[in-house]
């Protein structure tokens, strides 16, 4: 049985994400107490369900019970149960908004300001974030967005063993991801935003990626940095590191930055390497950015 606890903060796209995982053959259950968690994966286990994924959504809706959780994951790895804990996260400003849109009250201030109670459920969760084998950050995720990463997460790279390497462009006019491991500033390689025929094209487009690669500069950043990388990776499987986001920016995150991060999983891959790529902000505009948080 594949065991995996969903977790996070409160607002960064928990419910959404069940859904995803529904589509992709987990069998879902959202606010188990957490108590019962070993008593449940033992009955999955030895009965008759023949369930080979499960995931369990475990927040801070169940209060005071949700101290619980890590009594119970000590007791599954007793047990000698395996599982994996999904950390979803977003930034205050986004969780806030996200509130306010729904004229929903924080679950732990519900009398109170909502920035009081993301405070106090960060102290909380910090502990279980720590153990978190994955996290992904939703501040910038539209619900498609978000479905990607999920599927590269636990679709894609499911069968492959070690380290897992998420390499994410971004704009650094849109926020850092707050996941990153490495964050990596491509904004000294010539802007192919301001040549008229690229302009409205991506760096995943051959005409861009040419332009981009024509720079010594940029030749020499690709082979430095997949030097770097290279050398890093076998570190983070000896200090026994899951999971390394390693993030490109540029302004927009629409050229240089996708550019360079195609180039660099390209390499990777070829390596050998488990990694799996995404372009945040590749399809962002101005009118996109009114509306920074998405509707998750």
């Amino acid at each position: 049985m594949e065991l995996l606890i969903i977790t996070g903060m409160s607002g960064a796209g928990k419910s959404l994400g069940v859904k995803y995982f529904e589509d992709i053959g987990y069998f879902c259950v959202d606010n188990l107490p957490p108590s019962l968690i070993p008593k449940f994966a033992e009955v999955i286990l030895h009965g008759k369900s023949n369930l080979e994924k499960v995931a369990l959504i475990i927040d801070i809706r169940g209060g005071a019970m949700f101290l619980d959780l890590l009594p119970a994951l000590a007791t599954l790895t007793d047990m000698d149960i395996k599982y994996k804990i999904l950390f979803l996260d977003a930034s205050d400003s986004v969780l806030i908004k996200r509130f306010k849109e729904s004229r929903r009250m924080h679950p732990l201030t519900p009398d109170g300001r909502i920035s009081e109670g993301i405070a106090e459920e960060r102290k909380i969760l910090q502990t279980i974030k720590d153990k978190a084998d994955f996290t992904i950050d939703t501040s910038n995720l539209s619900p498609r967005q978000l479905r990607e990463a999920i599927t590269n997460h636990f679709v894609k790279g499911k069968n492959v063993t070690g380290l897992i390497v998420n390499i994410v462009s971004f704009g650094f006019k849109y926020g850092i991801p707050i996941d990153s491991d490495l964050v990596f500033d491509v904004r000294f390689i010539p802007n192919p935003y301001y040549v008229p025929e690229l302009k409205l094209r991506t760096g995943l487009e051959l005409e861009v990626s040419e332009y981009i690669m024509r720079f010594s500069e940029t030749r020499t950043f690709i082979t430095k940095l997949f030097d770097m990388i290279s050398f890093l990776l076998p570190q983070y499987v000896k200090e026994g590191k899951r999971q390394l986001v390693i993030a490109i920016g540029c302004t927009g995150g629409k050229h240089r930055s996708v550019a360079i991060a195609d180039k660099l999983y390209k390499r990777l891959k070829r390596r050998g390497a488990n990694v799996v790529i995404e372009h945040r902000d590749i399809t962002h505009d101005d009118n996109e950015n009114k509306n920074k948080g998405g509707t998750l």
